[in-house]
């Protein structure tokens, strides 16, 4: 069986997993529904760069 020859220290191990984290997805204001969406996606009022593209009700995207 391989046993590590010796003791791998706190710092190793962290910078190794330095990677491993979540990250904050990129969100902006849009002006024309006044709230904030996330980039490259419709809103939930249906607005894509600044025209409506869906309708407001419409759940499952069919039109």
């Amino acid at each position: 069986m391989a046993v590590p020859a010796r003791h791998t220290s706190k710092q190793k191990k962290r910078s190794r997993r330095g990677h491993i984290k979540l990250s904050v997805p990129a969100m902006h204001y849009d002006a024309t529904t006044g709230e904030y969406r996330l980039s490259h996606r419709v809103s939930p009022k249906g607005y894509y760069k600044g025209r409506q593209v869906a309708n407001e009700n419409n759940e499952n995207g069919n039109n």
